[in-house]
């Protein structure tokens, strides 16, 4: 049984190609440049790309199982080719934001569903992994951590439940080889809810010096993340920490629930990436 995980380079997809691999599976990952480092050991290596349906054919030949990131260009073509090649489960990376109220203008959710209804419409097994906020998102932050410990963002009391890569992987491997995962949807979350504030404090105490937010005006802000991001994603986000601006999110015990342990604390994923802040 062979499980093609693209992404296989990503923060979660070599997690789930890594664990897949240690449990003694036969796994193949998917890359642009397959002569590129950053692969797991033990992963077969091929040139396919999903914006590119037509390199696909190759990379799902005899394989059973996927693990699928989110691109919704070229998810017809995926789905064909999946088809064809007699794939019987496909594991999505989503986003908890389709849940949301406001999934029809949400630009986040409206990616996140343009795969998930093809792959409901596709007659192949599918199992939905959904995360709420990712702890890497904090990456975003090294450069001004490394630089004087000083994070800027116009809302150090907004809330997330970030859930550590480790976590998510662990719920897609669990999706991929045990029974009674298919056409579930399953919305993960940490075990904590924390402030911007509080997770950037406890990076600090990771690398063992203070860390701090400063408010910035939300004009500031704005202009900072549209150099990065497009303008409706940045609306989005912004307003999604205006709303959760001290008020705590839901923790949710998905994790514990499929996996039989408890999800990781922030805490442990701010000690696990130390490394990337210094």
């Amino acid at each position: 049984m062979t499980i093609l995980v693209t992404g296989v380079r990503g923060n979660v997809g070599s997690r789930v190609a890594r664990k897949l691999v240690a449990g003694g599976l036969p796994v193949r990952g998917t890359a642009r440049d397959p002569a590129a480092s950053g692969v797991p050991d033990g992963v077969e290596v091929v040139h396919a790309e999903l914006t590119r349906p037509q390199t696909l054919r190759g990379a799902l030949k005899g394989v059973e199982k996927v693990f699928l990131y989110t691109v919704p260009q070229g998810i017809d073509g995926f789905v064909d080719a999946a088809r064809a090649a007699g794939v019987r489960h496909v594991v999505l990376l989503s986003s908890i934001a389709v849940t949301w109220a406001d999934r029809d203008r949400n630009p986040i959710a409206r990616m996140h569903l343009g795969v998930e209804e093809p792959l409901r419409a596709s007659g192949i097994g599918w199992t939905f992994i959904r995360p709420e906020a990712l702890a890497t998102n904090a990456l975003a932050w090294a450069a001004e951590i490394r630089t004087d410990g000083v994070v800027r963002c116009p809302y150090p009391g907004s809330y997330t439940v970030p859930i550590h890569e480790e976590d998510v992987a662990d719920v897609a491997v669990r999706a991929l080889t045990t029974d009674g995962h298919r056409s579930a949807a399953y919305a993960l979350t940490g075990p904590q809810s924390l402030t911007q504030q509080e997770q950037v404090a406890l990076i600090g105490e990771a690398l063992g010096r203070g860390t701090r937010c400063e408010r910035i005006p939300l004009d500031v802000a704005r202009a900072a993340m549209e150099r990065v991001y497009p303008a409706d994603v940045v609306e989005t986000v912004l307003a999604a920490q205006a709303m959760s601006d001290g008020r705590p999110a839901t923790v949710l015990d998905t994790v514990e629930a499929v996996t039989g342990r408890p999800a990781r604390t922030f805490a442990s994923w701010a000690a696990d990436h130390a490394a990337d802040f210094r």
